[in-house]
């Protein structure tokens, strides 16, 4: 019988991981989601009334870990080259801190990514955000071939704009946010490859296969 194949050779995001220092990025695998679980439980805001708050953290626990379940599956089904999103987990040595995410629509053709992220309100203050990001803007320019960086933060969020602005970004208008409710003004960012802000740590890329790339539309790079 033969050997049964890696399930990273089945599905080539789960194959990728961006080391920076003592942070891990990696997709999450089924056998992950338990400790994922148990991270939305806890705090990410210091202020839970605060405007920053992502809706679906204002969910009650219970709730919140069965959506962001479900929205971690149907993310992995729906990876295709017209439209894609990665949400990976992030880990301080072996202690998983929170998430990062990057999306794309059209990527062959738009050669733009999309990024997002979140700690724990533990691991705030450690310069994790800044070096998680950086990490992930590697992998987008250097590996995927990006050219345009794109994010966005509710007006008065100070930490996250500090990460955006030390990564290089630019601010780039202001656009009402899609949350559900009463309308929040966000600040948007841009970032190019010439204003990249890089890490003082070197950033390793492994699983970042010609498979990968086909699939997230950057084959041709």
């Amino acid at each position: 019988m033969s050997p049964t194949p890696d399930l990273a050779a089945l599905y080539p995001p789960f194959g990728l991981r961006l080391h920076a220092g003592d942070l891990t990025l990696r997709m999450m695998r089924d056998d992950d989601l338990p400790e994922y679980a148990e991270l939305l439980r806890r705090p990410i805001f210091a202020d839970p009334d605060s405007p920053e708050v992502f809706p679906w953290y204002r969910t009650d626990p219970d709730t919140r870990v069965r959506q962001a379940l479900s929205f971690n599956w149907r993310l992995r089904a729906g990876v295709s080259p017209e439209e894609w999103e990665l949400p990976l987990g992030i880990w301080a040595g072996d202690r998983m801190i929170g998430c990062q995410d990057i999306r794309a629509t059209r990527f062959a053709e738009r050669r733009t990514v999309t990024t997002g992220s979140w700690l724990t309100l533990d691991a705030h203050g450690k310069g994790y955000g800044k070096l998680m990001r950086q990490a992930m803007l590697v992998f987008a320019f250097d590996h995927l071939g990006a050219q345009r960086a794109e994010s966005s933060a509710v007006l008065g969020n100070a930490p996250s704009f500090a990460v955006s602005h030390g990564c290089g970004y630019v601010d780039n208008g202001t656009a009402m946010g899609p949350q559900p409710g009463p309308g929040i003004v966000e600040q948007r960012f841009l970032l190019t490859p010439d204003r990249f802000v890089r890490p003082a740590v070197p950033v390793e890329a492994e699983g970042v296969t010609e498979a990968l790339k086909e699939l997230l539309g950057a084959g041709a790079v």
